[in-house]
């Protein structure tokens, strides 16, 4: 008989429990995911009603590499499993001064966004260099090494390197400010970090990298839909012989000697296993399935406070509207007002910057002939106690439509054939996230210099955690560089080969 390989158990199919699992796959462990829901995915997922097929969750693909790698460490190609196609101009910018601006990737065409802001856009080129600056310096120290940790990261490092390299001590819109004197372009720029659902006045510089990894790998999209990337994941599984349990909720992970040894089911009993991955985020995870409430807990609740969560608004509309393109931004009046009533006021914003992606410029395919799908995604503030009821996100989205129509999309609620509205509650109820954030762990640089929580518990032996509220951290390609970081830990703590001798 040959050797017992070792198993790990997966709790939650999101992106990083998707890509912890290739990866342990793919290294010879024997793999189960166990997935609460009816779709693998996580927030990656998928609303069809009526012929349109709408993108749940993340709408946007940056830095496709990791995604590839992923593919490639398992013996196959991404390109074999789903089309990308590269977004251009990445958005487009509507200011309430009626100004546009297009973000190109082209040096050229770019050029040409900047002449029509006039000289004082001229400083966007210093940014883009500090921002290959910065990309350089994290991309080493932090990506690819999985430090999760400052020390892990400044190590080797001299101290004028660290703070030249990380943008210290400065926070994200002071790294714009520096460089950039055009309140358009400022703006734009600042909201890269809607990324990661924090403030560019909160956030630390070192998020300043953003823009450059975006203008240098692209921004892209799934062709048929985001939804056929989980796919795909669901699909590179099943070829590397994991198998994927749905409509299976862990009630608890099973622990003794602080040390994980399986799962409990809430319908089909206990698994036992050499390890645990948890894609839950880390808070509830620790609160729910383990039943952890000492002081700790608390200790963590202040630091990794919960990200921003957002008011959901899907629709199918009879009509296009000439001057979108597929990712837009309508931008607040102040953006300040508005970010600190979010992040820091903790209140609905009244005049809130405004996320929307109309895919259906690039795809047809997703909606009915003659339709289009516009996506409205505006951040609010993480549920507090006690939470708003339903009624006043509600009421909330009439606001947004009330700006949108004003901003240009004219007779909108006319045009609206289907809608579907995802609250903060939805979010939190779908998914265990912590307070419905949608972006994990808030990037702070007072409560946490922009670290997440560690990926390998420092409680439980044997216990990992994946996903947005840990390092590297929220959104597509951090959950997936996440869970290959930790599909590595794994292999490193049990064994490299997933096998016993």
């Amino acid at each position: 008989m040959g050797a017992r390989r070792e198993r790990v158990l997966v709790v939650g199919a999101g992106l990083g429990g998707l890509s912890a699992a290739a990866g342990l796959a793919a290294a010879g462990f024997e793999v189960e995911v166990f997935e609460k829901n009816e779709r693998i995915g996580g927030k990656l997922n998928l609303i069809e009603r009526d012929g349109f097929r709408f993108d749940f969750g993340p709408s946007i693909l940056i830095l496709p590499h990791l995604f590839q790698r992923v593919f490639e460490r398992a013996g196959r190609r991404l390109d074999d499993y789903v089309e990308l196609v590269e977004i251009q101009p990445q958005w487009r910018s509507f200011f309430p001064d009626g100004a546009v601006v297009d973000l190109f990737p082209d040096l050229a065409r770019m050029e040409t966004e900047l002449e029509k802001l006039g000289p004082r856009a001229r400083g966007y080129w210093d940014f883009v260099e500090y921002s290959r600056r910065l990309y350089g310096f994290a991309g080493k120290a932090f990506f690819e090494s999985g430090a999760d940790t400052l020390g892990q990261v400044v190590r080797g490092h001299r101290w004028r390197e660290i703070v030249r390299g990380a943008g210290l001590p400065f926070s994200v819109h002071e790294g714009v400010a520096r460089r950039v004197e055009e309140p358009h372009l400022r703006s734009m720029l600042d909201f890269f970090v809607k990324y990661v659902g924090s403030s560019p006045y909160d956030a630390p510089a070192i998020l300043n990298l953003m823009p450059y990894s975006q203008l240098r790998y692209g921004l892209w999209y799934v062709r048929g839909g985001f939804y056929r990337l989980a796919e795909a994941f669901g699909k590179l599984l099943a070829e590397l012989g994991v198998k994927v349990h749905l409509s299976a909720q862990v009630t608890r992970i099973l622990t003794r000697d602080r040390r994980a040894e399986g799962i409990v089911l809430a319908d089909s009993g206990e698994e036992r296993a050499d390890a645990v991955v948890c894609n839950m985020e880390v808070i509830p995870a620790y609160e729910r399935l383990l039943g952890e409430r000492g002081a700790w807990l608390r200790g963590y609740r202040w630091r990794f406070e919960p990200a921003a969560s957002g008011v959901v608004v899907h629709l199918g509309v009879n009509r296009r509207y000439e001057q979108l393109r597929h990712h837009n931004v309508f931008t607040s009046e102040d953006p300040r007002a508005y970010f600190d009533a979010v992040h820091r006021r903790k209140v609905l914003p009244e005049d809130p910057s405004i996320y929307l992606v109309c895919p259906t410029i690039t795809d047809p395919s997703v909606a009915p002939e003659g339709h289009h799908i516009i996506k409205v995604l505006p951040h609010v503030p993480h549920l507090r106690e006690p939470p708003l009821p339903r009624e006043r996100y509600l009421e909330f989205k009439e606001r947004l439509f009330d700006k949108l129509e004003r901003m240009g999309l004219t007779d909108l609620r006319r045009h609206i054939v289907v809608e579907e509205v995802l609250t903060p509650h939805d979010l939190e109820q779908l998914f265990f996230s912590n307070r419905g954030a949608i972006y994990g762990v808030v990037s702070d640089r007072r409560k946490n210099l922009g670290f997440k929580a560690r990926k390998r518990s420092s409680r439980y032996r044997g216990l990992y955690f994946v996903g947005g509220s840990v390092n590297p951290g929220g959104g597509t390609p951090m959950a997936v560089l996440g869970g290959e970081h930790v599909a590595r830990m794994v292999a490193e703590d049990l064994g490299r080969s997933g096998r016993r001798g």
